[in-house]
C-alpha cells in the first residue's frame, strides 16, 4: 500500500472513526487530500459540540477550505468511512469537491439513496474502500449501544 493509494487514505480516515469511537460519537471519520498530502482530519464531534451538522466531512470542508484558503475543494479528494447523508453531500455539491471515496454504504441516510445525483457534476465517487473494516468500526459502536 502506497502512501498515494485510497486504501492508505482510508486508514487515516479510519483513525478519525476510531478517535470518534473513543469519545463516544457515532464513529466515522474523513480526511481531505490535495496533491497527495493530508490538508485536513476530522471526526464525528455531534455529541461534544452538540450540533448536529458537525458531522466529520462537514469539519473536515471547513479545515481544508482554511487550509486553501478559499472555499473551493475541486481539486482533493475527501475519504470518509461512511457514505455522505444528505447535508454533507450537499455541502460537497458546494464546495465542487473533486472525487469522493468512502468505505461502508449507509442504505438509511446516504446519499445514494435518492433518486438523483446531488453531488456536483464534476465529482468522481469511488465507494466500498475497506468496507469490512470501517462496517465493523460502526457495527461495535452500536453494538454496545443496545
Amino acid at each position: 500500500m502506497t502512501a498515494s493509494s485510497d486504501e492508505y487514505f482510508m486508514k487515516q480516515a479510519l483513525k478519525e472513526a476510531q478517535i470518534a469511537f473513543e469519545k463516544d460519537e457515532v464513529p466515522v471519520g474523513a480526511v481531505i487530500v490535495c496533491n497527495n498530502m493530508i490538508i485536513s482530519r476530522a471526526h464525528n464531534l455531534t455529541e461534544r459540540l452538540n450540533d448536529v451538522t458537525a458531522h466529520a466531512e462537514m469539519q473536515a470542508f471547513t479545515a481544508a477550505s482554511d487550509s486553501l484558503g478559499g472555499k473551493y475543494l475541486n481539486e482533493c479528494t475527501l475519504y470518509v468511512t461512511l457514505e455522505p447523508c444528505i447535508m454533507c453531500s450537499g455541502a460537497a455539491f458546494w464546495t465542487q469537491l473533486g472525487k469522493i471515496v468512502y468505505g461502508a454504504s449507509d442504505s438509511k441516510r446516504g446519499f445514494r439513496k435518492l433518486p438523483e445525483n446531488i453531488l456536483h457534476p464534476k465529482t468522481k465517487i469511488v465507494s466500498g474502500v475497506l468496507e469490512k473494516e470501517c462496517v465493523a468500526l460502526l457495527k461495535e459502536f452500536f453494538r454496545d449501544k443496545r
